[in-house]
């Protein structure tokens, strides 16, 4: 594979998870109490720690993203 092609396949990963992400956001913030309710009945999780536990999880997804999709996406374009 040359350095094109992985280019490529990077930044295509970087949209499907950005996509991803946006799903995620999207179901949080339009279903927030319905998904509260379906967590609740198997953890006992107060609104404010589900509020928590979503937020650090998107912010770890979205870190995640930056470090080995986004980066080494600009490295390689700007080594062309």
């Amino acid at each position: 594979m040359d350095l094109a092609t992985f280019r490529d396949f990077l930044g295509g990963c970087a949209l499907a998870n950005y996509a991803v992400l946006l799903v995620w956001f999207a179901a949080f913030t339009l279903a927030h109490d319905r998904l509260h309710r379906l967590h609740a009945r198997w953890f006992s999780l107060s609104v404010e720690r589900f509020d928590a536990l979503h937020y650090a999880g998107m912010a770890i997804y979205k870190i995640g993203i930056l470090l080995f999709n986004l980066a080494p996406f600009v490295v390689l374009s700007l080594m062309r």
